[in-house]
């Protein structure tokens, strides 16, 4: 029972918001697809997909830093960093991970079978991105906004068109964002031991380009609206977001590593209120 505790702990199942912030563009994608509530089995597969994928990221991210957690503050507890659990362990939890994640894939039609390959070389490949360049956020949101394009697919068994695009675009540009806050909890270990980071590329501009990366985000989300014809529902959701957006600049402000995780963290509350507003306008 303790190894079942250290292998929960290793994906993260006592912090859920990476699955909250994985969940809620896979949710916006298959609305916006079914222009409504999705068939059952295809939401269910992807709501359970999202919490394996990402529990199987966690691992194969801890096994990338195997050498790196414990040098930094927040993560020097984490069970492999504590040598709780071993490598080989950690990279077994990968594989049965993923191996479920494919089985359950294997339930849809065959053009989001072959797009779901995408998705696990983008989920294997990211943790080891902050040892080659400064923008490992970038490849970590088009590893989350990659679910976008699959809920086209398996929705309409076609290939994603333009507004799919711009979603996953828009993902990607808000996952850069709010992944940049949380890399700013950490900027200091990460000069220290030279992991690479877009809150180390972006430096005293950090603020800035953080903000610029919202307003895109949300131009980009206003733009899918346009496109799919989406009404007061959608636009309601998009203002509060806009909203939280200010609220995490105001976090963020001192670059303080605590109101920086608040920072974070608030995006949960930004993606649930686009989908609310998506789910409120397509059912009434």
């Amino acid at each position: 029972m303790e190894k079942l505790h250290h292998y929960a702990r290793l994906v993260r199942l006592d912090r859920p918001i990476g699955i909250y912030l994985l969940l809620w563009p896979t949710l916006w994608a298959l609305w916006i697809a079914a222009e409504g509530v999705p068939d059952l089995t295809i939401l269910l597969v992807f709501m359970a997909g999202v919490v394996l994928m990402r529990s199987a990221g966690c691992a194969i991210n801890d096994y990338a830093d195997r050498e790196v957690d414990p040098h930094v503050a927040r993560t020097k507890t984490r069970p492999l960093a504590a040598g709780l659990i071993t490598p080989k362990e950690a990279l077994g939890v990968f594989a049965v991970l993923g191996i479920l994640s494919f089985l359950l894939v294997l339930l849809l039609n065959g053009l989001t079978i072959a797009l779901s390959l995408v998705a696990v070389l983008l989920a294997a490949t990211y943790p080891f991105m902050k040892r080659f360049h400064h923008l490992p956020q970038v490849h970590l949101g088009a590893a989350f906004a990659w679910a976008i394009p699959m809920a086209f697919t398996a929705v309409t068994g076609e290939m994603p068109p333009l507004v799919a695009w711009l979603l996953f675009l828009a993902a990607v540009l808000w996952t850069t964002a709010y992944d940049t806050m949380y890399a700013m909890c950490d900027r200091e270990d990460d000069l220290k031991i030279g992991v690479k980071s877009t809150a180390i590329l972006f430096g005293q501009h950090d603020r800035l380009l953080i903000g610029v990366l919202q307003v895109l985000t949300l131009l980009l989300l206003a733009w899918v609206g346009i496109l799919s014809s989406l009404g007061g529902g959608y636009w309601f959701g998009l203002l509060v977001a806009a909203g939280l957006s200010v609220y995490q600049q105001w976090l963020i402000r001192h670059r303080e590593p605590l109101p920086s995780l608040q920072a974070f963290l608030n995006n949960h509350w930004l993606g649930m209120a686009v989908f609310i507003g998506l789910a409120v306008d397509y059912a009434f």
